[in-house]
C-alpha cells in the first residue's frame, strides 16, 4: 500500500545538467530537440517518482516549447518539479536553460508540462499522495494544472478524427 501522506512540492525538485556534445546535436550545431525531450522526460519522471515513491510512466507531454537553441559545447540545465497531484497522476513542469560555460550567461531554451501516472508491478494505476502547497504561487500553479487536466481529459474524448488518416504504411 502506497504512503499517502501529503508531500511538499519542494521535495520533488530535480536539477540535471547535460553538456551538449556533437552526438547530441542537429545539423545546425545545436542540441537535437529529441534529445532535449528525452532529458525532459527523465527529469520529469524523477520528480514524479520522488513525490509518490512508485514507478511512473509518461501519460502525456503538453505545452512543449523550444524557445531558443542550445549550442554544442554549452551546458543544459534542467529543473523539474511536481506542480499538481491528482488521484493517480501528477503534472510535472520542466524548464531547460542554456549556460555559456565561458561567461556563465544563462537563458531559457525549453519548457514543458507532462503528466505521469503511478503504476504497480502489474501496470495498474496506484493512488498518489496529495501535494502540499505552501505558497500562493504553488496554489495558483495547482489551479492552472487542474484546468489543464480538465482540458486534456476533454480532448481525449474529442478531436480524434486525425487518427483515422494515420493508417500504417505498407513496408513500414
Amino acid at each position: 500500500m502506497p504512503d499517502l501522506t501529503p508531500k511538499n512540492a519542494k521535495d520533488t525538485e530535480v536539477v540535471m545538467t547535460q553538456l551538449i556534445l556533437p552526438p547530441d546535436a542537429n545539423n545546425l550545431n545545436a542540441a537535437f530537440g529529441g534529445k532535449v525531450m528525452q532529458w525532459i522526460d527523465i527529469c520529469g519522471a524523477v520528480a514524479a517518482q520522488r513525490h509518490c515513491r512508485q514507478v511512473v510512466v509518461t501519460a502525456s507531454m503538453d505545452d512543449l516549447h523550444f524557445h531558443a537553441p542550445i549550442k554544442v559545447g554549452w551546458v543544459a540545465l534542467l529543473h523539474g518539479r511536481v506542480l499538481a497531484a491528482f488521484r493517480t497522476s501528477m503534472e510535472v513542469g520542466v524548464t531547460v536553460h542554456a549556460e555559456n560555460p565561458l561567461t556563465g550567461e544563462r537563458f531559457l531554451t525549453t519548457s514543458a508540462l507532462m503528466t505521469f501516472v503511478a503504476i504497480d508491478k502489474d501496470g495498474g494505476r496506484v493512488q498518489v499522495p496529495p501535494l502540499l502547497m505552501e505558497t500562493d504561487a504553488e496554489r495558483e500553479a495547482f489551479r492552472e494544472a487542474e484546468s489543464r487536466r480538465a482540458q486534456r481529459l476533454a480532448r481525449q474524448k474529442e478531436n480524434q478524427t486525425w487518427l483515422k488518416v494515420m493508417k500504417p504504411l505498407a513496408g513500414a
